[in-house]
C-alpha cells in the first residue's frame, strides 16, 4: 500500500505547482489591490464591485453564458442521434465511425478553428459556391452563427462519445423484454433508452458547456474581436491592459459559475442514476 502512495506523490507535486498555486495567486489577487509596493497590498473587494456595477461586463457575462447554452443545446441534439446510429451499428462499422468522430481531435484545436476562417469568410468555400447559384454572399464570418459554429466543432465529439458510451453500456434485453410487453420502438426509447443514457448526457453537457463559456479565441478568430466574450475580457485584462487583479477577479466569478453549473449536473446525474436504481 506505501508503494501505491508514493507512486501518487509526483501527481501530488505535479498537482501542487500547477493547478493549487495557480488557483491560489487568483484568489489572492482577486481580492486585493496592488499599489506601488508590496506593503501597499490591501484585502479589497472592489475588483468585485467594478464588474458588478459595470452594464458592459454583465451584458458580456450574459452573452457569454447564452453562448454556451445555446452551444450545449445544439450539441445535445445533433450529437445524440449520431451516438445513437454509431452504438447501434454494426461491430465492424462502430471502429470506423468512432474514428471519424475523433480525427479532428487529433489536430490542434486552434488550427481548426482557423480553418473555419477560411470557409466562413466573405470570398471563402461557402460564398465562392453560393456565387456559381447566383446566391449571396452572406455575412458569415464575424458574427454570433460563425462563434457558435466554431464552438459546436470543436467541442461536440466530447457529447458523442459521453453519450455513445452510456448506449453501448445499456442492456439490450431491456429492449426485448419491452417489445415483448407490446412497447413500439418510440415507447421504447422514451422509457428505457433516453432514461438510460441520462448520463452520458449530463457528463457531455458538462464537458461542452464548461469549455464553450469559458472560450476565448473561438470568439476572437470568428468574432474577429467584434464579438467579444468573457474570455476574452479575462484575456484583456491580463496581457493587454495588466490589471491582474481585475481579471483575477473575473476568473474567480467565472470559477464559481463553473463550480455551481458542475454541483447542479452532479446533482441530476445522482437523480438520473436513482431512477435506474429503481
Amino acid at each position: 500500500m506505501r508503494q501505491f502512495r508514493r507512486m501518487a506523490y509526483p501527481y501530488i507535486v505535479w498537482i501542487s505547482l500547477l493547478i493549487v498555486t495557480p488557483m491560489l495567486l487568483i484568489l489572492i489577487y482577486a481580492f486585493t489591490t496592488t499599489g506601488n509596493n508590496v506593503a501597499s497590498i490591501r484585502f479589497s473587494l472592489i475588483n468585485f464591485e467594478k464588474f458588478f456595477s459595470d452594464v458592459i461586463f454583465l451584458d458580456v457575462l450574459r452573452r457569454s453564458l447564452v453562448i454556451a447554452v445555446v452551444t450545449t443545446i445544439i450539441c445535445v441534439i445533433v450529437g445524440y442521434p449520431v451516438a445513437y446510429i454509431i452504438a447501434n451499428s454494426a461491430e465492424e462499422k462502430k471502429f470506423t465511425l468512432i474514428l471519424l468522430i475523433t480525427i479532428p481531435t487529433w489536430i490542434n484545436m486552434l488550427v481548426r478553428t482557423y480553418a473555419w476562417l477560411g470557409i466562413l469568410q466573405d470570398d471563402g468555400i461557402i460564398n465562392t459556391m453560393l456565387g456559381f447559384l447566383g446566391l449571396g454572399p452572406l455575412k458569415m464570418i464575424h458574427t454570433s452563427f460563425a462563434v457558435i459554429l466554431g464552438m459546436v466543432y470543436n467541442f461536440i465529439p466530447f457529447m458523442i462519445l459521453q453519450i455513445y458510451t452510456s448506449l453501448t453500456k445499456m442492456d439490450k434485453s431491456l429492449l426485448e423484454a419491452a417489445s415483448d410487453l407490446g412497447a413500439n420502438k418510440v415507447q421504447a426509447f422514451l422509457k428505457i433508452t433516453l432514461p438510460l443514457s441520462l448520463p452520458g448526457i449530463i457528463s457531455g453537457i458538462t464537458l461542452v458547456f464548461l469549455p464553450a463559456v469559458s472560450s476565448f479565441f473561438i470568439p476572437k478568430l470568428l468574432g474577429g474581436g467584434q464579438y467579444v466574450l468573457i474570455g476574452n475580457v479575462i484575456e484583456s485584462q491580463f496581457l493587454t491592459s495588466g490589471n491582474w487583479n481585475f481579471g483575477s477577479a473575473i476568473s474567480f466569478i467565472m470559477a464559481v459559475i463553473i463550480m455551481l453549473s458542475m454541483y447542479i449536473t452532479k446533482k441530476i446525474d445522482r437523480g438520473a442514476e436513482k431512477g435506474e436504481e429503481a
